[in-house]
């Protein structure tokens, strides 16, 4: 036998293992508008950067008859925009993308190659779940990836993409990753499937309705971005790797600034409305003190009375935390608290400052809530703030009230600079309530009660609610105009580039979770 010989061989099993489950399987695949596992990643990466892993591994179970080379999965590393990723992406044509000993050996194999390289990790997800047909073996697969998943969590960026179903033990990989993306219609992520659902509880709901992209984007918050095709959530993975570092000792990467641009904004000015009832919307002021086009909002339709993303400042990454007047007020409630303290946390993980933009009310009243466990979900936020040793700074563009005050990275948890408007309400409460509970007796035992409450409101505003008792105790580094705000950060994000912040040893805290 020849090396013509043995050179035919190698190119007929490489052909074996890119045909996947076969033509008649990929053409079902793509009349569902979903991508093969390859196009898939040669969407992704950068062109002929693909270098594969792990191709010719079958499976060793022999209930298996039909065996395929790679297992349904497909692994490697390659490079996104010139940076290197390492990744895996499920074949839905070979056994459905079903896990089995094999397939989880591949995947985890590849994520030990990226922590070791300190290089980002993503999965794009396509998978029936377990194969049944290998049992345990398949649940100790999923263990494998799990285990991976927090042992380098804070390490390296995860990433999941889901692209297909997500069900059973399956989803609990991407539930434990940094950021998931789902494409509308397609993706489906749940623990138990609709008939499962119907079969134990009698419920009738559709896959979609069950756990479809718009589910876990806007009721669930499981996931964080979605997109109504695949080419576009992709090219979203894309853009997000742009304000990542490759790894936790690295800081985000720059990009290029306007040189000579003049920093000064005199439209934020007109942007927040003086009077503390009337809603305005947040992003509007972000986008206005951003560097243009820059702000990428994360978990959009969740929690909307809280907006997070990540944005540049003078060419330099930044996570922007922002109260939403727009919704409940700008108030927190449990989902925002959750929402907000997962994003912290990871910015602080990946060496990426924080920036929070705060008018707020107050945490959320209510039973409910009260119920549910507002004081838990509330305590992540100060946890997180507290822990946090990245640069943070904070702009108080209108109300700071009471605990949530204290929780939105106040000096006393931590800021490095607060800085505030001149029109900003700092105080224990709003005036209304401060002044009903403080001068009860008087406004009771007055001949106009209403006449003397909206007295004891303006009196109460005048001497309390304004932002200079704040300064005169410290707790404000400086009381700016708003069109200065945009200099303001770009100068203190400067001068905290080199921020080393050490904390006491210890193994790890106990977040309230």
């Amino acid at each position: 036998m020849d090396m013509y010989d043995h050179l035919t061989k190698l190119y007929e099993k490489r052909r074996l293992a890119e045909a996947g489950g076969g033509e008649q399987k990929i053409d079902r695949q793509m009349q569902k508008g979903k991508l093969t596992a390859r196009e898939r990643i040669d969407f992704l990466l950068d062109p002929d950067s693909f270098v594969e892993l792990y191709t010719f591994m079958e499976s060793r179970d022999p209930g298996i008859k039909t065996r395929y080379p790679g297992d349904g999965v497909v692994t490697g590393y390659g490079k996104i925009n010139g940076r290197p990723v390492y990744l895996f992406s499920q074949d839905f044509t070979v056994y459905g993308g079903t896990l089995g000993e094999v397939h989880a050996k591949k995947i985890a194999a590849v994520m030990d190659l990226a922590a070791s390289n300190k290089t980002p990790f993503i999965g794009l997800n396509d998978s029936g779940g377990a194969r049944i047909q290998e049992g345990v073996v398949s649940l100790d697969g999923y263990g494998q990836v799990f285990y991976r998943n927090v042992l380098y969590s804070g390490i390296i960026p995860q990433i999941s993409v889901i692209l297909g179903p997500c069900a059973g033990g399956a989803v609990y990989s991407p539930a434990m990753t940094d950021f998931v993306f789902m494409a509308e219609k397609t993706s489906n992520m749940f623990i138990t499937g609709p008939k499962v659902i119907e079969a134990v509880t009698g419920e009738h709901i559709s896959s979609e309705s069950l756990g479809g992209a718009q589910v876990h984007n806007s009721i669930s918050g499981n996931a964080h971005f979605f997109e109504r095709t695949e080419e576009k959530l992709l090219e979203k993975v894309k853009k997000l790797l742009t304000y990542l570092p490759q790894h936790f000792e690295r800081k985000p990467p720059s990009a290029s600034i306007i040189p000579d641009e003049n920093h000064d904004r005199p439209a934020l000015s007109e942007l927040v409305p003086t009077e503390s009832c009337k809603t305005y919307d947040v992003r509007r002021v972000i986008e206005e003190i951003v560097d243009i086009a820059s702000f990428m909002e994360v978990q959009q339709n969740f929690a909307k009375n809280i907006v997070i993303g990540f944005a540049r400042v003078n060419g330099e990454a930044a996570g922007i935390i922002a109260n939403q007047p727009k919704t409940l007020a700008g108030s927190l409630d449990i989902d925002a608290a959750d929402k907000s303290a997962r994003f912290i946390r990871f910015c602080d993980s990946f060496n990426i400052p924080l920036i929070t933009f705060e008018d707020v009310t107050g945490f959320f009243p209510g039973i409910k809530q009260e119920h549910e466990g507002i004081i838990r979900h509330g305590a992540k936020i100060i946890y997180a703030y507290a822990e946090a040793t990245v640069p943070k700074i904070t702009v108080i563009l209108r109300k700071a009230y009471g605990g949530a005050y204290v929780a939105l990275n106040s000096k006393a948890i931590g800021a490095d600079f607060v800085f505030s408007w001149p029109n900003a309400e700092i105080a224990v409460m709003g005036p209304e309530g401060a002044a009903s509970i403080i001068y009860a007796k008087e406004i009771e035992q007055s001949d106009d009660p209403d006449g003397t409450r909206t007295q004891k409101i303006q009196e109460y505003r005048k001497q309390f609610a304004n932002p200079y008792k704040a300064a005169e105790a410290g707790m404000i580094d400086d009381i700016i105009e708003p069109s200065e705000t945009r200099k303001m950060l770009i100068h203190a994000l400067e001068m905290l580039k080199n921020k080393c912040d050490m904390r006491p040893l210890k193994k790890h805290g106990n977040i309230p979770l």
